[in-house]
């Protein structure tokens, strides 16, 4: 079946250049709720967003809290897949310049550094509505879904109405 540009992922490449289309920011927004419950699982979700949207020339980062967090995705990037190699690199702030393709983020991102922005962060970045593509990832834990919940909300406070992909009403 065809996709309409509301079902469009991070990195779809929705349209030339990875512009955003026809003025409509919704569809450049998602939240993916995952059936599973632990961290690893949404990592592995992140980090499948992460390839699929390089592979379709996005920059892509992933903004995280802890650098243990930091250090999984870091592992999990080189290992994930036995055919992929995707360059990234760890920025433990924002003095620290991020010349791969991928970065992954313990500091807000820059609007004009990525094109796709994964959150898995506890904070939404302050300028969330001026980035290209943004997705959010949350596993099924409470904690976590209070915390996209909050996101959710900010998001439609400047306008954005996110598509829910929720993996548990499957």
């Amino acid at each position: 079946m065809p996709t309409s540009n509301s079902d469009r992922q991070p990195g779809s490449g929705s349209d030339a250049a990875g512009s955003p289309g026809a003025g409509d920011k919704n569809q450049r927004y998602w939240f993916h709720i995952l059936a599973q419950s632990t961290p690893a699982a949404r990592n592995l979700h992140a980090a499948k967003l992460v390839d699929k949207a390089w592979q379709q020339g996005d920059r892509v980062c992933i903004v995280c809290d802890t650098m243990q967090q930091a250090e999984e995705l870091d592992e999990l990037l080189w290992n994930f897949s036995p055919d992929a190699f995707i360059p990234h690199s760890v920025v433990p702030d924002s003095a620290t310049t991020c010349t791969d393709p991928v970065g992954i983020l313990l500091c807000p991102p820059v609007a004009e550094d990525w094109d796709t922005v994964i959150v898995l962060s506890a904070t939404l970045p302050a300028d969330a509505d001026r980035f290209k593509r943004l997705a959010l990832v949350a596993h099924n834990d409470p904690s976590v879904l209070n915390q996209a919940r909050s996101h959710f909300k900010q998001l439609r406070t400047l306008g954005i109405e996110p598509k829910v992909h929720d993996q548990r009403k499957r």
